[in-house]
């Protein structure tokens, strides 16, 4: 791609290159005075794939035309539904398809890993997480602390970035690791912290947890669809993620949980049990004794969510046609666009918080305004742009690749340029 240039040439050029630009038009896009929206906020909510629809309509019919029987009979038979999700996020992600399920959403999916693989002893029993993680999983790790009888002051381990600097570095999470290695039972870290926007090393957390005896396990709500994984090659124990954001799988999706091989083919490896994780030879026997597959389905509890499961299935037909390195190609691009735009406006006071890297950083870019950011975040919405804003002071702006252009990011440009 040739060099960034604030002039229209340059995105109409990019955008006639882009060879994912025809997936635009398999989403439905939201209308701010009856035009239609610059839409940048897919890290909060992914927009609706037009074929969602109609898998969710043909689900409907077979519940309306087998009842019962959907459960073995139609296009999709329900009793293997969380099935069809795994070939495409195997690829997502970076694993094997066993490694990978879709079940309940995430922070429950999170509870229920984390009974697991914490295994505390009077020696080891500390869990490492950044500061300022999402509050789900700050609430996640304090209270699974004190159903084990312990204290959450002493056993959670919360980094934080130097004195001045507003996202940390990889050299600190992994001192604070060794500093820890003799206590450490577990290192919990978001893939790509929500509010700051960094992505963080997870090969490197990943060997020094491992190094120490700890499990090394990742919540990757910010990640899925956005970041090519490699979850298998670099050992991570387990992760788990929402289907809403990149995966654009709708409201109150389905989540999806990864847990490595080693332990989701090992069927005495110790879980919470129910009954779609049962085997399925066994599970009609309707008898005692809790027999898990032989697969990260192991840890299904319930019978799976269809109809959310179904929207996440008409968006993964998106991600299996496009693929991942061409939608992480296009999105260092796009993401090196806008921040080449924002840095053309020194008259508007904020600051860009997410590493300029690309190797530490996904498609959000976070602004954080010392004064009137919030003002500024409601003008953008008068002014047809959606993003979101989260306290203190920072607009989360993220250009999806699937559906945002070159030209959007130059319209957001353009607006704020014009307008503040």
């Amino acid at each position: 791609m040739p060099p960034y240039t604030t002039e229209p040439d340059f995105f109409v050029q990019a955008d006639a290159h882009d060879i994912l630009s025809s997936f635009k038009n398999e989403f439905y896009f939201p209308t701010i005075q009856n035009q239609s929206a610059i839409y940048f906020c897919g890290n909060s909510l992914g927009l609706q794939p037009k074929k969602a629809e109609h898998i969710i309509h043909s689900e409907l019919n077979s519940w309306r035309n087998n009842a019962i029987e959907g459960f073995f009979h139609g296009s999709h038979p329900w009793l293997y539904y969380q099935e069809y999700a795994k070939p495409t996020l195997a690829k997502v992600m970076g694993c094997l398809p066993h490694e990978v399920t879709v079940m309940n959403t995430l922070t429950v999916n999170l509870h229920l890993l984390l009974m697991s693989f914490y295994k505390p002893t009077s020696k080891k029993f500390k869990i490492i997480m950044e500061a300022g993680a999402f509050p789900s999983d700050q609430y996640a790790v304090e209270t699974l602390v004190k159903h084990f009888g312990l204290n959450p002051e002493n056993t959670i381990i919360e980094i934080e970035p130097e004195p001045g600097k507003k996202t940390l570095t990889t050299e600190n999470i992994l001192q604070t690791i060794h500093q820890h290695a003799h206590e450490l039972a577990l290192v919990l870290m978001s893939g790509i912290q929500y509010y700051t926007g960094q992505l963080f090393d997870i090969p490197a957390i990943t060997e020094a947890a491992h190094k120490c005896g700890a499990v090394a396990c990742f919540d990757l709500a910010h990640v899925a669809g956005n970041v090519p994984m490699q979850l298998h090659n670099w050992d991570v124990d387990f992760a788990v993620w929402c289907s809403y954001k990149y995966l654009n799988g709708g409201p109150g999706a389905v989540g999806g949980l990864y847990v490595h091989e080693k332990y989701a083919t090992d069927t005495t490896f110790p879980r919470l049990g129910g009954w779609w994780g049962n085997d399925e030879k066994e599970r009609f026997k309707m008898g005692k004794g809790f027999k898990p597959k032989a697969n990260a389905s192991g840890w299904n509890i319930s019978t799976t969510q269809v109809m959310n499961t179904a929207a996440l299935l008409a968006s993964l037909e998106i991600f299996e046609a496009a693929g991942m390195e061409a939608i992480r190609n296009k999105s260092i691009a796009l993401t090196g666009y806008l921040e080449f735009l924002l840095q053309q406006l020194p008259h508007l006071s904020f600051e860009i918080i997410t590493p300029s890297n690309p190797n530490e950083r996904g498609a959000q870019l976070s602004l954080f305004f010392k004064e009137n950011g919030e003002a500024i975040y409601h003008k953008m919405l008068e002014n047809g742009i959606i993003v979101d804003y989260r306290e203190p002071g920072v607009i989360r702006v993220a250009p999806a690749p699937l559906y945002c252009s070159f030209a959007d990011v130059f319209a957001f440009y353009e607006i704020l340029k014009n307008n503040f």
